[in-house]
């Protein structure tokens, strides 16, 4: 695994319309390039990322209870 550090990561610019480096505030991030706020993914991304833990997430629900043999 890519072990990651400041100088190599990379937040989405819709401006550049691409993945870049980026200047981080207090409360914003900012392109390098452009100075657009950024964010942490595309929207297609986004949604790629929500489908796939929806994928991952267990079913929901209660387990049926086992209540054995009953008698008539």
């Amino acid at each position: 695994m890519d072990q990651p550090d400041f100088y190599s990561d990379k937040k989405f610019c819709d401006r550049c319309g691409t993945y870049r480096a980026y200047l981080q505030s207090l409360e914003h991030s900012y392109c390098v390039e452009c100075g657009t706020e950024v964010r942490l993914f595309s929207e297609q991304d986004w949604e790629a990322f929500h489908s796939s833990l929806k994928e991952r997430r267990p079913k929901g629900g209660r387990p049926r209870k086992d209540r054995g043999k009953e008698s008539a």
